[in-house]
């Protein structure tokens, strides 16, 4: 099985394009030193072969090679034409990285560096004048708005000025108004049974109006109901707390 090599550097020729993969050759510098009695080498000359569309992934061109640092994992191979092929070595690429060039980096590294320190001191020197300019200016007061009196004197009677209650609406003839729990029915009333139509036709009376369409009569003394069972029944239905009267002498 081949062995695995590793090599880094830039194409020292220009790109050689085929059908289905491309070409270029690279160099790097032998051992520095070799066993007793054997020649020393100088450098090894590599023609690495890349598959076009793993070449396109690293944003490559014809020009970028030839200055780009890259570095080539793939293994020997003796099965590429000699004219193909002109470094001593042959590589079949598995994979090809371009590799960030140490005097580019450091250039953008100290570039953020200064843009950062210069930004800095352009928010400090921003702080310096301002602190400068609050010394320099001079504080004036605004003179104070003086809002003319308003007499509120007729409002503010009108508000204490007691509000009459409005008395709710009550049927013609009414001369007064008691409360419903106060009426006594006689026993006569309790065995009647009004008619139920015109029963009905007082309570939708209530519904629209909110109130009886008649008084009830009643005695003053005893509050003992005379006339207006029928209204008395739907005052009870109804829930009506008072309820318009007449006395019996004035009727």
């Amino acid at each position: 099985m081949p062995h695995k090599m590793t090599i880094t550097g830039s194409a020292t020729g220009p790109l050689r394009e085929y059908d289905r993969y491309v070409a270029f050759d690279m160099r790097e510098k032998g051992s520095p030193s070799a066993p007793k009695g054997l020649k020393k080498s100088t450098f090894i000359s590599y023609t690495v072969f890349v598959a076009k569309k793993a070449f396109n992934k690293t944003g490559l061109t014809k020009k970028s090679i030839m200055h780009e640092k890259i570095l080539v994992q793939g293994e020997p191979t003796l099965d590429i034409p000699i004219d193909e092929c002109p470094g001593e070595i042959g590589i079949i690429c598995f994979q090809i990285t371009v590799l960030s060039n140490k005097n580019d980096k450091e250039a953008n590294e100290s570039k953020d560096k200064k843009e950062a320190q210069q930004e800095v001191s352009k928010a400090q020197q921003e702080v310096a004048a301002t602190k400068q300019e609050e010394k320099q200016e001079p504080v004036v007061k605004e003179p104070k708005t003086v809002q003319p009196e308003v007499n509120q004197t007729p409002v503010q009677e009108k508000k204490a000025a007691p509000q009459k209650k409005q008395q709710p609406i009550q049927p013609k003839g009414t001369k007064d108004v008691v409360s419903f729990e106060d009426i006594i029915v006689p026993e006569a009333f309790l065995k009647t049974r009004p008619n139920p139509v015109k029963t009905e036709e007082v309570i939708e009376f209530v519904k629209r109006t909110g109130h009886l369409d008649k008084p009830l009569t009643i005695e003053k003394e005893t509050k003992v109901l005379k006339d207006g069972y029928r209204r008395y029944i739907v005052a009870k239905t109804m829930k009506i707390d008072n309820v318009p009267v007449v006395y019996d002498y004035q009727k």
